[in-house]
């Protein structure tokens, strides 16, 4: 686990080439396996490969995911409110689940948040998505996961330049 955790890189540029449906259906899986609060499962999922679909997808943060256009597959997390009041917990965790597994078939993604952030001056992205894909009323849309195969190299992290300040031994500060 700490192999994939060190070589998980946030990945924008992929390669021209089609995902295996063994590797998507095993991203399915992940994404169900996901643990949620009380075992409500609050998330949903639309996996996107239409390239139509991705290319409109990619205008939903005019700032933040135009990389999206290239994508060969794009998971799209959703959560219910109604279900349960950490659904966004829930939907962050299947989201970050979604990535380590990627990062474990050989994959790359980026995460780009859609929640809180904007279409335009009018509508939010959640909003602009919830339209293009049909999403019901009562789903809130709390990422896209971007993924496929990497055609870019990013470093790895390395373990001496971890933020070990950030960590606390029984007290804060200590």
């Amino acid at each position: 686990m700490l192999e994939i955790l060190k070589n998980r890189r946030s990945i924008r540029k992929y390669k021209d080439k089609r995902i295996e449906n063994e590797k998507i259906e095993q991203l399915k899986y992940a994404a169900l396996l996901s643990p949620t609060s009380k075992n409500l499962y609050s998330w949903e999922f639309i996996i996107v490969d239409d390239k139509k679909i991705i290319r409109e997808l990619s205008k939903a943060r005019p700032a933040g995911s135009a990389f999206l256009k290239d994508a060969p597959l794009a998971f799209v997390v959703l959560g219910n409110p109604k279900v349960n009041d950490v659904w966004i917990e829930d939907a962050s965790i299947a989201s970050i689940i979604i990535q380590l597994t990627a990062q474990s078939l050989g994959l790359g993604s980026c995460w780009i948040q859609v929640r809180e952030r904007d279409y335009d001056d009018n509508t939010t992205s959640g909003d602009y998505i919830k339209g293009l894909l049909d999403v019901p009323e009562d789903k809130k849309v709390e990422s896209i996961i971007a993924i496929g195969y990497p055609d870019e190299e990013r470093p790895v992290h390395k373990i001496e330049d971890l933020k070990l300040e950030k960590i606390h031994k029984n007290k804060y500060g200590l």
